[in-house]
C-alpha cells in the first residue's frame, strides 16, 4: 500500500507588532484619544468649575439622605455634636478638670467640638470618597476631584446647621453678639480649603489602600486629642513651663488647633487674641494655601487610576 506523504503548510511568520510611536500616529490621524487620559491642569480646574452644580447638589443630596431613615431626621444633624459635647464636658471638664481656669468653658468646649467635627467628617468622607464610589467613579465620566470636594461640602453645610445651634449656647451663657463674629466667616472658608486639599489626598490614598479608612478614626482621634479641643493649649502651656521648648509652638501651629482658636476667638469675647499664636492668620492661610493647592495637584496626578484595577 503506497503513502500519501502530507507535507504540513507552512506557519505563517508572526505579524510585526506596530510601534508605540506608529500607535499614536494612527490615532492622531483619526482624531482617536486615550479614553480616561488626564487633562492638564489648567482643563482639569475648567472641568470642574463647570461641573459645580453637580458638586452641590451631590453634597446636598448625600446630607439629605444621611439621616433619611431616622425617627429625627436632620436634627441629629445637631445632636451628635451636642451629645459628644456633652461627653467630653463630663470626661474632661468635671472628671480631669480641664475646665479650671477656662472661662466660658461650655461655649470654650462646644465651638471646640463643632469645628473639630467639620475637620473631622471632611477627611474620614474623603477617605472614602472613590473606593466607596467605584459605581459612579466607573459608569460616569467626571473630575474625580468633584467627589472629595462635594464631600467636604456636605460636611460644611452641615456645621452650618450645627452653628445655628451654637448661637443659641453662646447666647444662654451670656456670650454678647459682637462685631468679631464676622471672622468666623473667613476662618471657616480657610477651614474648608485646608480640610478640601487633606481630603483629595486621602481620597488618592485611599483609593489605591482601602484598609487606610479602618486606620483612620485612631489617628484622628489622637489628632484630636492634641488639638486642644477639650482643653485649653495656652492654659496648658502657662501651668507646666517644664515642658520642651518645641512643645508650644508645635502644640499652636497644629491646623486643627488654629482653626478651632480662631473661631473661639471670633465667637467667645472672653478668648482673647493673646491665646493666639503669633500671625495666626498667616498660619491659617499657609496651612490652607498647603493643604489645598497642594492635595489639588497630588490628587489630579492620579486622575487617569481611579476606578481602574
Amino acid at each position: 500500500m503506497s503513502q500519501v506523504l502530507h507535507t504540513p503548510p507552512p506557519t505563517a511568520a508572526p505579524l510585526p507588532t506596530p510601534a508605540e510611536g506608529d500607535l499614536a500616529a494612527l490615532a492622531a490621524r483619526h482624531g482617536l484619544s486615550v479614553s480616561g487620559a488626564r487633562p492638564t491642569l489648567s482643563e482639569y480646574i475648567r472641568q470642574l468649575w463647570a461641573r459645580r452644580h453637580f458638586i452641590t447638589a451631590f453634597s446636598t443630596a448625600k446630607l439629605t439622605a444621611q439621616y433619611s431613615q431616622a425617627k429625627l431626621g436632620q436634627v441629629w444633624q445637631v445632636m451628635n455634636p451636642l451629645l459628644n459635647a456633652a461627653v467630653y464636658f463630663f470626661i474632661f471638664g468635671v472628671l480631669l478638670g480641664t475646665k479650671k481656669g477656662v472661662p466660658d468653658y461650655i461655649p470654650f468646649l462646644v465651638t471646640g467640638v463643632f469645628i473639630w467635627t467639620f475637620t473631622q467628617s471632611s477627611i474620614l468622607a474623603g477617605t472614602r470618597a472613590i473606593s466607596g464610589n467605584l459605581g459612579l467613579v466607573r459608569a460616569l465620566h467626571f473630575p474625580r476631584a468633584a467627589l472629595p470636594i462635594s464631600f467636604c461640602l456636605q460636611q460644611l453645610q452641615q456645621l452650618l446647621f450645627s452653628m445655628a445651634a451654637l448661637v443659641v449656647i453662646l447666647l444662654c451663657f451670656g456670650v454678647p453678639v459682637s462685631a468679631s463674629w464676622l471672622l468666623a466667616i473667613p476662618a471657616l472658608v480657610l477651614q474648608f480649603v485646608f480640610n478640601a486639599g487633606v481630603s483629595m489626598v486621602m481620597a488618592r490614598l485611599g483609593a489605591k489602600t482601602p484598609d487606610i479608612a479602618q486606620l483612620m478614626p485612631f489617628v484622628l482621634r489622637t489628632w484630636m486629642y492634641v488639638s486642644g479641643v477639650m482643653w485649653s493649649i495656652d492654659h496648658l502651656l502657662s501651668k507646666h513651663n517644664d515642658l520642651p521648648s518645641w512643645v508650644g509652638p508645635v502644640l499652636q501651629a497644629n491646623p486643627a488647633a488654629v482653626y478651632i482658636d480662631l473661631m473661639r476667638y471670633a465667637l467667645i469675647d472672653s478668648f482673647h487674641s493673646s491665646q493666639l499664636p503669633h500671625h495666626v492668620w498667616a498660619i491659617a492661610a499657609g496651612w490652607a494655601l498647603l493643604a489645598g493647592v497642594g492635595g489639588f495637584i497630588y490628587f489630579w496626578k492620579a486622575e487617569e487610576t481611579y476606578g481602574r484595577g
